[in-house]
């Protein structure tokens, strides 16, 4: 089973609000603009996510949405939940009726599989995200000066010879 539509663009609309709204709100046609989200779809999202409390809004001009907690108090799990989304692995839904209105035999395997999953989100916060790409673009930028400093190296050697 795989993460709707609706969480994983949740998710990525309140990245690019973490990474983006440390200078000031940021507008909903910013993050459509950014992420390739329409504009309508984001708003029913922050209607949603601003109904748990985990954007605020600003109006009027130079208006948008900050985060409604620090980056590092809303887990993934918090922006899931809050569009009323989920991982179910269960095929009833977790209502225990899976075969024949009855409890199936794997029931118990599939749902501590979402549990686990729901755990794992949990322990992952916005913060988090955040530091994993500015990790992800030092070593980008230090692999990027070695293989430069390694092509001006070679060229020397080129032109001694």
């Amino acid at each position: 089973m795989r993460l709707s539509t609706k969480g994983r663009y949740a998710v990525t609309a309140m990245l690019d609000l973490a990474l983006n709204g440390t200078e000031g709100p940021v507008t909903l046609a910013d993050i459509s603009e950014n992420q390739g989200i329409s504009l309508s779809y984001l708003e029913q999202l922050f209607a949603a996510l601003r109904s748990k409390g985990l954007v605020r809004g600003v109006r009027g001009p130079g208006g948008g949405y900050y985060l409604g907690r620090e980056a590092d108090e809303i887990s993934i799990a918090d922006i899931i939940c809050a569009v009323d989304e989920w991982v179910e692995f269960t095929r009833c839904k977790g209502r225990q009726n899976c075969q024949d209105g009855q409890r199936c035999l794997t029931h118990s395997l599939w749902d501590d599989l979402s549990q686990q999953i729901f755990i794992f989100l949990s322990d992952i916060t916005l913060q988090d995200l955040v530091q994993r790409g500015e990790k992800r673009e030092a070593e980008r930028l230090e692999k990027k000066a070695a293989t430069a400093a390694v092509s001006k190296v070679v060229g020397l050697k080129g032109r001694a010879a």
